[in-house]
């Protein structure tokens, strides 16, 4: 799958629909969207989000990412789901001791921020199911790059609508097909680390699903008790979100 706009000021916004689901129905087109943050939407870029019908926008983002760059979608209700950033201020630490953190140190400590997602985070989760069931017209839910927060948030959706493993997957991927930043931002990262800062790799949403499995004994349960999506909220998902039979 492809994005499905080409927007400059937001290079990560994609369609999450298009894959195989349950009882072999696509997802459907249109509905649910997944991006980069939305603050520096050029007028241009925010018309055309605007013109897919969204009008409530997800935000991941924690609280000192989301006030100096707020949401430019001005017809939007924007609600914020505030999940911290935790390995750039994991970066921020291994500065300030005077060294800057290898490729694989970098790796280690995304691998901790997939966890942290599942073991701290679950209920800022649990509002995002929430948000996807009630909503009438279309949505998008965002964290900074479009990618973390984001990505395992994809992975929830994809899997409560019986998307192949496979499949999400590669949605998960499609996020290192992006350019990396020529200045990534002033962490003063080597090169190595910087290319695992801003792109995904498997073993990322891989520790997420292994917290998942160790403390939940899965992702059937971590839906049904850990997030509230019990077989009741699967049905009413998959009848909106899925091509009908």
């Amino acid at each position: 799958m492809r994005p499905t706009l080409h927007l400059p000021t937001a290079l990560n916004f994609r369609d999450l629909g298009g894959y195989m689901g349950h009882g072999g129905r696509r997802l459907r087109r249109g509905w649910l969207y997944r991006s980069n943050h939305l603050g520096r939407l050029s007028p241009e870029d925010a018309q055309a989000i605007t013109d897919l019908g969204v009008r409530r926008v997800l935000d991941f983002r924690g609280q000192r990412e989301r006030e100096p760059l707020p949401c430019a979608l001005p017809s939007a209700r924007v609600f914020a789901l505030s999940i911290e950033p935790t390995v750039l201020e994991a970066i921020l630490a291994h500065r300030q001791a005077g060294r800057s953190p290898t490729g694989q140190e970098v790796a280690e400590l995304m691998q901790d921020t997939y966890r942290g997602f599942v073991r701290a985070s679950s209920p800022r989760f649990a509002e995002f199911f929430r948000h996807v069931l009630e909503t009438q017209t279309p949505l998008v839910f965002h964290c900074t790059a479009g990618k973390d927060r984001t990505g395992f948030a994809a992975a929830l959706v994809h899997h409560a609508l019986g998307v192949s493993e496979a499949d999400a997957m590669r949605d998960y991927l499609l996020t290192n097909q992006l350019p990396i930043p020529a200045h990534p931002d002033g962490y003063g990262l080597g090169q190595d680390a910087a290319q695992v800062l801003y792109r995904v790799q498997p073993e990322f949403l891989q520790a997420a699903l292994g917290a998942v499995s160790q403390d939940w004994g899965g992702l059937e349960a971590y839906l049904s008790e850990g997030l509230g999506v019990g077989q009741r909220e699967r049905e009413a998902l998959r009848e909106r979100y899925l091509d009908p039979a």
